[in-house]
């Protein structure tokens, strides 16, 4: 049956603009992206076979091109479109965050880091950089390691600070593991840099560790 057969209640996308993106389910969300389906299944079909080959939403999200394209009715066009939704999705959240107190709006911030990070299978060490009045000046890719460690080097996160007049710093770096508890390196560096950027009076007023669930925030655990 196709979807133009169902009832209307049932119907993804008119079920999207009666109740909310938020009552659907990943099948149904992805069938809208899909728009179509192929020969003898229909896009909700085919979504629900994407979601287990891949093994769920996030790891078809985070798919590399090749992987993702060779998928039952992917191919470029869609990689493409995809990208393009979550790139605006994650400039969304850069904007969103802009125009706040990053320190009175955790959950943006947590959203923003992790958007960036979640899905990076190497490590990547971060520094948003934030003004007098907490507000975000700008947000920057540091260091790049390998998929378990990154060499963090104080001289340059001090560097960079200075060169955006950032008053104020929260660092953040993502556990390809999918685990966020801080490693005692993790806890090291940290103390270094704040005691680094503390001699020129910027204050690291947090550091997040994006793991598999909720960001892991140091100063929340009494780490700072």
């Amino acid at each position: 049956m196709r979807i133009t057969d169902w009832p209307a209640a049932e119907r993804p996308r008119e079920k999207l603009l009666e109740r909310g993106a938020g009552a659907l389910s990943d099948a149904e969300l992805l069938a809208i992206f899909l728009r179509t389906g192929v020969t003898g299944m229909s896009a909700v079909d085919l979504a629900r076979q994407l979601l287990a080959d891949f093994g769920g939403l996030r790891p078809l999200l985070e798919a590399h091109r090749e992987e993702f394209c060779r998928g039952k009715g992917l191919g470029d066009a869609k990689y493409v479109q995809l990208q393009a939704v979550l790139e605006m999705a994650r400039r969304h959240l850069a904007e969103s965050l802009q125009r706040t107190d990053a320190l009175c709006s955790p959950g943006a911030v947590r959203d923003y880091l992790s958007a960036q990070l979640r899905h990076r299978r190497r490590e990547v060490f971060c520094c948003l950089y934030l003004d007098s009045q907490h507000r975000v000046i700008a947000f920057e890719e540091l260091f790049e390691g390998t998929l378990n460690a990154a060499s963090v080097y104080p001289r340059e996160v001090v560097q960079a600070a200075l060169q955006r007049s950032a008053a104020a710093v929260i660092l953040a770096h993502n556990h390809p593991s999918g685990v966020s508890e801080p490693s005692q390196a993790d806890i090291w560096i940290t103390e270094r840099l704040t005691q680094a950027l503390e001699l020129v009076d910027i204050k690291v007023l947090d550091h997040m560790i994006v793991g598999e669930g909720e960001a892991l925030s140091f100063a929340e655990q009494g780490l700072l």
